[in-house]
């Protein structure tokens, strides 16, 4: 339940005391327009702790959601809390805030460790300090042996990489991190999923956003649903995708045989329908898709076929949202 703050009187103390039972994250009835067009309408959610994913397709709200966050938009309607604070009112709570943003200018002339240990005298730190929480998340994040390297050497990941550790050199409470995968080399992704799931079992609340549904189910089961600005779902990513197991899916597999593989997938009875489109691809059609994966690997086995890729199209984030908005009634 959302409590209404609308009745709470508009002045604070300057001097911040954090509430020990509030959530981390609060929004209550939190909405932005712009004009006529309304980016964000009317959410209500609060979230504490651990590593939660904010899905959503371009467009849907994910960006506005953390500006209005961080204090860079201001809501239209309703109030955003951070630690039981109206940050507009008090921005006390900033300081146990780490951020980001999806596209920002980083200083190509300075080096990783100048980058880090800049901040970290900017949170009142002095030189010695800063070089060493410097050190300390350059390390944690996986740039120890280029911390010295200038950034304007550094590939996508390791920029990315730089700017989560600049946003963790205050030791902060909620991580925000925007779409902090995209553009990645693959080692980069499999790096900072690491770091993300870390900072979750330390206790940390982590909101991270993404429009691919893969990357959101490797670092963690809690999502926040977005679309069209407005909230469409939040729980457990788990418990939503058995629901999609009751509408159409296919399946396609590339191996050596289809025809033979054909045959002996006929024989589960979870499977309504095949399609050829080559000699060495099958498309399989099915209401059932977790019992059929849990039933191809043995047969894959025991008749010896060669299967090169397993794919699944329609298990994504656009088949949940169409499956939540009734695409599929």
């Amino acid at each position: 339940m959302i409590p209404d703050l609308a009745q709470e009187g508009k002045a604070e103390e300057q001097q911040w005391v954090p509430q020990p039972q509030a959530p981390v994250v609060m929004f209550n009835n939190v909405g932005k327009t712009y004009g006529r067009y309304q980016a964000i309408g009317g959410i209500s959610l609060a979230l504490s702790g651990g590593v939660t994913g904010i899905l959503g397709l371009n467009g849907a709200g994910k960006s506005t959601l953390f500006k209005l966050l961080m204090g860079k938009l201001q809501p239209t309607q309703g109030e955003v809390r951070l630690f039981g604070t109206n940050p507009w009112k008090n921005p006390a709570p900033y300081a146990r805030v780490g951020y980001v943003p999806e596209n920002e200018n980083m200083y190509d002339w300075m080096t990783a460790h100048e980058f880090v240990s800049t901040f970290a005298r900017l949170h009142g730190m002095t030189r010695d300090e800063a070089k060493r929480e410097a050190e300390r998340v350059l390390e944690f994040v996986g740039l120890t042996d280029v911390m010295h390297k200038k950034i304007g050497r550094y590939s996508k990941g390791m920029r990315q990489r730089a700017k989560i550790a600049h946003a963790l050199v205050n030791d902060p409470d909620l991580i925000i991190l925007d779409e902090p995968l995209q553009g990645c080399d693959p080692l980069a992704r499999t790096t900072i999923m690491n770091v993300i799931r870390e900072l979750g079992r330390m206790g940390r609340t982590v909101l991270l956003s993404s429009h691919i549904l893969s990357e959101i189910e490797r670092i963690t089961e809690q999502i926040v649903i977005l679309h069209q600005g407005r909230l469409l779902a939040i729980g457990n990513l788990h418990a939503i995708r058995e629901q999609l197991d009751n509408i159409p899916h296919t399946i396609e597999i590339e191996c050596k045989d289809a025809k033979a593989l054909a045959k002996d997938v006929l024989s589960l009875d979870v499977v309504h329908g095949l399609q050829f489109p080559s000699p060495t691809k099958l498309k399989i059609f099915t209401h059932h898709l977790g019992e059929f994966h849990k039933r191809l690997p043995r047969i894959i086995v025991d008749n010896k076929h060669d299967v090169m890729v397993i794919n699944n199209p329609d298990d994504d984030l656009q088949s949940i949202l169409g499956y939540l908005t009734g695409g599929f009634r």
